[in-house]
């Protein structure tokens, strides 16, 4: 796996810099063959860093022509195959409107406004919480003024699709 188009975000935090996440497509496609087998060996999609909705700067390169995943964080947790399922070939953009400060709605009107946002899956738990960040996606896509595709899918906690 390899990374391009490094970013610096002013906080200088080492963890906060923007960078695509690349994988070798062969040992992928060797792993995924592998995988048949009960040694499972699961393969990350996530295809950059970092992925957290407040990090992500509003201009990294990575967004340009992206379908996003919007995720609560629990998602990955109460279902194993987030990644499998929901994250493949996807921008993931993760948080928990109930933890976080603020709203996520300006930050998400940027990155769709200024970016070629091709689509947008929303993945939040049943949980009322999780309506926060169902809402901010939505105020998001009028903001921008944009009509582009979008989805929503509840989890239980147990990790069943709800909706």
């Amino acid at each position: 796996m390899s990374t391009k188009k490094n970013e610096t975000l002013g906080c200088g935090c080492p963890s906060s810099n923007a960078k695509e996440l690349i994988r070798d497509k062969k040992m992928v496609k060797e792993i995924k063959q592998v995988s048949t087998t009960q040694n499972e060996q699961p393969i990350s999609e996530l295809r950059q860093w970092p992925c957290q909705i407040k990090l992500v700067p509003t201009n990294a390169p990575y967004l340009d022509g992206a379908k996003l995943l919007t995720a609560a964080d629990c998602t990955a947790f109460a279902n194993a195959n987030v990644h499998r399922d929901y994250m493949q070939n996807k921008i993931t953009l993760i948080g928990c409107p109930k933890l976080d400060d603020g709203d996520y709605s300006e930050k998400l009107t940027e990155i769709i406004k200024n970016n070629n946002i091709k689509s947008v899956d929303v993945l939040r738990m049943s949980v009322p919480c999780c309506g926060g960040i169902e809402n901010a996606v939505k105020q998001a896509l009028i903001n921008s003024g944009k009509m582009i595709p979008w989805s929503i899918t509840t989890l239980a906690p147990n990790g069943e699709v709800v909706e």
